[in-house]
């Protein structure tokens, strides 16, 4: 048995449930059959990936999340019937929008993982009015369950925020068989050609520029650069790195855990050096805002620190002694306070700065621990008639959305025409 389960016994209903009251009568309803409650009860799948996840060994426990704030867990538990059961398929996204739960019901999956919680705040009612509770409703009719882990993968050590310090300090692993038309180019971005664009004279090209709408690499070309054993780093830069508000208290299995990440380098790097080391780790996007000091060139500029968070960076960044601050985004007067202060700062736009990481990361920890547990869940309880129908399917899938994106693209604008 994995370590991930060790936590609550061996598969049985008893022993996984020990200490965990939340899921006990749950899974004794599907694991003992036939009790009250069987019906209705959640998927085999969801149970395990729900147990990998809260597990004080997985790589990012709910003790990591902020939850003065946040909303992590289970957010939403669908019915489960053996006779009507979903695909053992996970579907991994950054936003749970009404496009990705779209492709999760054509899918057939068993739940979501979504970075970003549907539900933040307390809900008075459930209705078809509002767009994202007509998602949760529509995705549990078709027993489609929803997890959301989101700060626990920002703190976690080799999370979220790692990751970005990785791409910042060239760390990052690309993989030995990415396609050069994928790296070099930006990937395989669909593009809306300026021919349907009112602004452009079709009979007289070059009187208005014309345009491409390129949004951040797609997850499907994203998913071609998955590591595995083949894949080389980059040059990597001598550098430390810490927590920019460490963990407390502590967890002794994850040290070093916390939230955002400072990076010092041992020599200071060249501003442009950086951008390309971005771009690279980013596998290329089409192009990222950055705000400089007014009396400054880029190429006149080095950077000796970076201040780092996914997402929404002004608030955990604002008061940070950095010469960079490296986010998915900051308000205006908030970019405009660092310049002022003689600080750089770079924004990839907010799930930008967080989507790459469910492919290159998160897609193969849930794959293969989950590919483990579910074998070791088949075998032990075999015996079981009641489970037939749910354990039926030896495979499983875990994939990353290929509806998910920003809400921004670029413009890409060209005159030469």
């Amino acid at each position: 048995m994995s370590e991930a389960l060790s936590a609550f016994g061996p598969v049985t209903c008893g022993r996984l449930c020990e200490g965990n009251d939340e899921f006990h009568d749950r899974f004794c309803a599907v694991f003992e059959g036939g009790g009250e409650g069987y019906e209705e009860a959640v998927s085999p799948v969801v149970l395990v990936l729900c147990f990998l996840l809260q597990s004080d060994s997985t790589s990012y426990p709910p003790a990591l999340a902020d939850n003065s704030w946040d909303n992590t867990g289970l957010l939403l538990e669908a019915p489960f019937s053996p006779s009507n059961r979903p695909s053992n398929s996970v579907l991994l996204t950054i936003d749970l929008t009404k496009a990705v739960a779209e492709e999760a019901i054509e899918a057939n999956c068993s739940i979501i993982v979504a970075y970003h919680p549907i539900i933040f705040r307390g809900l008075k009612s459930l209705t078809l009015a509002n767009s994202q509770q007509q998602t949760l409703l529509r995705l549990a009719s078709h027993g489609i369950s929803v997890y959301s882990p989101h700060t626990a993968v920002d703190a976690a050590p080799g999370g979220l925020g790692d990751w970005l310090a990785d791409i910042v300090t060239g760390s990052k692993k690309l993989s030995a068989f990415a396609d050069d038309a994928v790296i070099n180019k930006g990937g395989k971005t669909p593009v809306k050609e300026g021919a349907h664009d009112p602004f452009v004279d079709n009979e007289n090209k070059g009187l208005r520029p014309t345009w491409a709408l390129a949004h951040h690499p797609s997850s499907s070309m994203q998913t071609t650069l998955r590591l595995g054993s083949q894949s080389t780093p980059l040059t990597s830069i001598p550098h430390t790195r810490k927590p920019v508000v460490p963990q407390s208290p502590e967890l002794a299995s994850h040290p070093g855990a916390g939230m955002g990440r400072v990076v010092h380098f041992d020599k200071p790097q060249p501003l442009p050096a950086l951008l390309d080391r971005i771009g690279t780790g980013m596998n290329n996007p089409k192009g990222f805002p950055i705000a400089i000091p007014q009396e400054k060139d880029i190429g006149d500029i080095t950077i000796r620190s970076v201040g780092i968070c996914a997402g929404s960076g002004g608030s955990l960044l604002g008061n940070l002694d950095v010469d960079l601050l490296f986010t998915g985004e900051m308000s205006h007067h908030e970019a405009l306070a660092a310049i002022e202060k003689g600080q750089v700062v770079i924004s990839l736009f907010h799930s930008n700065s967080e989507r790459g990481f469910l492919s290159e990361v998160l897609l193969d920890q849930l794959d293969d621990q989950i590919e483990k547990e579910w074998k070791l869940l088949r075998e032990e309880e075999a015996d079981q008639d009641e489970l037939k129908e749910a354990l039926a399917d030896e495979d499983f899938d875990v994939w990353v959305s290929e509806k998910d994106r920003d809400p921004y693209g670029i413009v890409v604008l060209n005159n030469d025409v």
